[in-house]
């Protein structure tokens, strides 16, 4: 075998020619799957648009009936302020897929960071990093999440500053177990000997073997972190009013239940379809992409 066999790592499919048009054809395979896209797509296009696609002034308080039922003024009623439920539920939506993305965006970047400097360099830092990510988790996620946002204050920045301190040591340990995997291959056993130097290993090799199962894991998370975000909101420790939000919605409907069901209608299917619409995304790509399920093999 020639040298510079062993220095190429074998083609990873994800650059293979001809890899998008295979994986579009076992992504249209996977129903769940597109039924998540379709859902993903049509929930992130509402969002974006929802200043056009709004009826009302969401924070606008009406003078006329309140917890109405829908009606052609009012599509989804109206809540306990004469506030217009269904544009407060468009606006809402923005909230959610912002926590999402910038939360997950920023624990994975962190998480990326640590777990090559763990994975790939000394013992003794290694073992460090590793008791600073067991620490983190070693708190149960809500507990934390309660007492980082009764110190910090409720706020947008807050719940992103959670999510993203809770994720990290999750991606972080993802990243180790690729790198020392990857350590210790021929390759880059190789690449060493020919006086490659640490960074030019972590970029050009691996850096793109590591980012197909940590893309897949934070796709997989997104539903959580919605979940989580709607939580802490429906508490009164999300975004504070007037600012719709699904949770915040979701508060306002259990409390006056007993009076109108449309406020919990309006701010629950949204949350159960977007979790679903990114679980089954999620799922879909970690079948596509993750060689031990595939079922060809």
């Amino acid at each position: 075998m020639a040298i510079v066999d062993i220095i190429r790592p074998e083609p990873n499919d994800a650059m293979a020619p001809g890899a998008f048009r295979s994986f579009l054809q076992q992504f249209r395979k996977n129903r769940l799957g597109m039924l998540g896209a379709v859902l993903v797509i049509l929930i992130a296009a509402i969002a974006i648009f929802a200043p056009l696609i709004s009826t009302h002034d969401p924070t606008r308080i009406m003078v006329g009936p309140r917890l109405a039922a829908p009606s052609l003024d009012f599509l989804l009623g109206t809540d306990q302020l004469g506030r217009d439920t269904f544009s407060r539920t468009i606006m809402g939506g923005r909230i959610p897929l912002l926590v999402a993305f910038a939360s997950l965006g920023s624990s994975l970047a962190v998480g990326l960071l640590l777990g090559l400097i763990a994975g790939f360099g000394p013992r003794w830092l290694d073992n460090l990093l590793l008791l600073f990510f067991d620490t983190i988790r070693s708190f149960p996620s809500i507990i934390f999440a309660l007492a980082m946002i009764a110190l910090l204050g409720p706020s947008l920045a807050s719940v992103i500053l959670v999510i993203a301190i809770t994720s990290m040591p999750i991606y972080a340990r993802v990243v180790r177990t690729q790198t020392e995997a990857l350590r210790s291959s021929e390759y880059i056993a190789a690449e060493r000997s020919m006086g490659a130097g640490t960074t030019r290993i972590l970029a050009v090799h691996v850096l793109p073997n590591v980012l197909g199962p940590l893309l897949i894991l934070v796709s997989m998370d997104v539903p959580a972190v919605i979940a989580v975000e709607a939580g802490l909101s429906f508490l009164g420790m999300g975004v504070r009013p007037p600012t719709p939000d699904w949770g915040a919605i979701l508060n306002d409907g259990y409390s006056y239940i007993n009076q109108t069901p449309w406020l919990v209608i309006a701010s629950g299917i949204p949350i159960v379809l977007a979790t679903l619409g990114f679980t089954f995304l999620g799922e879909a790509l970690r079948d596509i992409f993750d060689p031990k399920l595939r079922k060809d093999l």
